[in-house]
């Protein structure tokens, strides 16, 4: 069994970059310059920014689906990144953070959840998937509740 793990596209953020302080606060967002070197996990490429890197805060819709377990929260963007991939390792934005993992079944709805720590995820990732009902994961920082990745099934 392998997983993959994908950024966000960046496409629909893109616009983001160019509109004003006001333009951003219309939509719910805000842009930020990175303080330091971890702490402002870009959902797009799966790495912190490093301090002075320009990012947009934003509300996002992490699991658009037609259940109860609908949920969006704030994440951060950075501009001009690839969508990253990886097939069967954790991403940087992984290392060091406790993760929520959310098993999903193909409809939507939440069949388990387990705790990552650090250094756990690939494991616990395994772990859940050998229940072939689960179709994919949801990562979501422990502490703060910010939705990390989308964890999906790889047929290769």
């Amino acid at each position: 069994m392998t997983y993959m793990i994908r950024g966000l596209d960046p496409d629909p953020f893109a616009p983001l970059f160019d509109l004003d302080e006001a333009g951003l606060a219309a939509v719910n967002a805000r842009r930020v310059t990175a303080t330091a070197d971890r702490g402002f996990p870009c959902r797009v490429s799966l790495d912190d920014a490093k301090a002075g890197e320009e990012l947009i805060l934003l509300h996002h819709t992490s699991h658009d689906v037609a259940t109860p377990y609908r949920s969006a929260y704030a994440i951060y963007v950075r501009p001009d990144v690839t969508a990253a991939s990886y097939r069967d390792e954790t991403p940087p934005v992984f290392e060091g953070r406790p993760l929520a993992l959310r098993a999903f079944d193909a409809a939507g709805m939440l069949q388990t959840a387990r705790l990552a720590a650090p250094g756990e995820a690939d494991g616990v990732i395994r772990d859940l998937f050998a229940d072939e009902g689960i179709s994919y994961i949801d990562a979501h920082n422990a502490a703060h509740g910010c939705f990390a990745a989308r964890i999906e099934r790889d047929a290769a």
